[in-house]
């Protein structure tokens, strides 16, 4: 009976697992903000 119940939390884990990294993998991607240089360099 144990073994079963384990095997199911196992599987269960498992596909949960699954479906998060293919979730993840359609994520944009975070985008990092850009520095805004000023025009004159010298200033």
């Amino acid at each position: 009976m144990a073994d079963g119940y384990l095997e199911k939390h196992q599987q269960d884990y498992e596909a949960r697992k699954a479906d998060y990294l293919r979730r993840k993998r359609h994520l944009p991607p975070t985008t990092k903000p850009r520095l805004q240089r000023p025009e004159d360099e010298a200033l």
